[in-house]
């Protein structure tokens, strides 16, 4: 018996007995499509969460106040600034690989237009803050050295406070106020959507560094120069780690701490958060796959066990093929390609289930789903594997019945 006329008999067979067949493949039909689905979504949940943490930017490092001890009493951390516009500096030209130290000092506050007012977060900061998170401009233009230097009444806005304080017209050179201080719009960033933790990155009005520190945040800021952040830019993911441990030695030895004294900032890595972040996803959505895959293992029980009955039925009609000069490798060839074709028709329907039953769980709950083609080629494999595996027992056993035997069952 030559392939193509097994599959013909598999068929055959399948299509005499077509309730049965289809009552084996659901098990099958509903772990394919379990693996599909939870495998897709989990897909599209991790690539939300990579694309949310990214938006941060590739290869930095935060610096943050950490902190003071005042009278034997711990503060806590950020209770005082110890950072400052001179330490920035010195991380951007003493410690190798770094391509950008931006001062970050933010607050909260209400912006005011014409009749229309927007409770936003201003943040004070410097060019290398854009450059750092990969941020660009949607119109306009971003803050000049002068303006720096000179503390201008200058701001850009995110799409957020754009929308809700404009409305419809155009923000550009519009002047609004923020604590009674007049601010020109100069430009609008282009939008970044939410960050990992759901805040919106858009909600957001930038201003000169001195400008913020003068006329909005308050004067001991202006006085000592301090920040509440530094936004540290790696060339690579690879430099992150020593560049930290060098940025570390740099600001113990400009804050003159002891040997015994602990740091008075704290450094976090953001590139190793993301990754543990997308490493957490991953495993979940796989752990999901794995639990959906158990109703795989029963649909192949369920495969072995319609095939051991299927033996039984046609015992005479093995004993008929043996006898008139089938091999033994040729029944097994035939109940093995039976099963598989029972497995992978099952696979096929529970690949079209997963891709709609995926599509509609993101539709409804509003999540993110990715199918690959690796997923649903091995999908296919699976289902084809889990024939061979189940069906090879019930094959054997058919392929060594003795054909005089079985001619004389009833």
């Amino acid at each position: 018996m030559n392939l193509l006329e097994a599959i013909r008999s598999a068929l055959s067979a399948i299509g005499a007995n077509a309730l049965r067949s289809g009552l084996t493949m659901l098990g099958i039909i509903i772990g394919v499509a379990a693996v599909i689905a939870m495998v897709a979504i989990g897909s599209g949940a991790r690539e939300r969460v990579d694309s949310q943490i990214k938006s941060l930017g590739a290869n930095l490092a935060i610096i943050q106040a950490g902190n003071v001890t005042q009278g034997g009493v711990r503060l806590g951390a950020g209770a005082s600034s110890t950072l400052t516009d001179e330490d920035a500096r010195a991380v951007l030209n003493e410690v190798e690989n770094v391509t950008a130290a931006a001062s970050v000092i933010t607050t909260r506050a209400q912006a005011v237009y014409a009749g229309t007012n927007w409770s936003t977060t201003i943040t004070a900061t410097d060019l290398d803050f854009f450059a750092a998170r990969e941020w660009g401009l949607a119109e306009g233009r971003l803050f000049e050295p002068e303006e720096l230097r000179r503390g201008e009444i200058v701001a850009i806005i995110g799409q957020t406070v754009a929308k809700n304080l404009f409305g419809e017209s155009d923000p550009l050179g519009q002047m609004f106020r923020i604590r009674n201080v007049p601010f020109k719009v100069i430009g609008v960033m282009a939008g970044k959507g939410q960050s990992a933790l759901g805040q919106d990155q858009d909600d957001v009005i930038f201003v000169p560094l001195d400008t913020g520190r003068r006329r909005i945040i308050g004067r001991n800021y202006a006085r000592d120069r301090s920040v509440q952040t530094i936004m540290v830019k790696f060339a690579s993911e690879d430099a992150i780690n020593p560049g930290i441990e060098q940025t570390r030695a740099l600001l113990r030895q400009r804050h003159r701490l002891a040997e015994d004294q602990e740091d008075d900032f704290i450094v976090r890595n953001l590139t190793e958060i993301a990754n543990t972040a997308t490493a957490a996803a991953s495993t979940l959505s796989w752990l999901l796959a794995a639990v959906a895959g158990v109703s795989l293992l029963v649909g192949g029980i369920g495969i072995m066990n319609i095939m051991l009955v299927s033996v039984t039925e046609r015992t005479r009609e093995i004993g008929l093929r043996l006898a008139v000069g089938a091999r033994q490798r040729d029944v097994l060839s035939q109940f093995l390609i039976e099963a598989t074709t029972l497995a992978t028709i099952g696979g096929a329907v529970g690949i079209a289930l997963g891709i709609g039953a995926a599509t509609g769980i993101a539709r409804f709950a509003g999540w993110p789903f990715v199918i690959s083609p690796e997923t649903i080629l091995v999908a296919v494999g699976v289902s084809g594997l889990i024939g061979v595996f189940f069906g090879f027992y019930p094959a054997r056993q058919a392929a060594r019945l003795d054909p005089i035997e079985a001619l004389r069952r009833e």
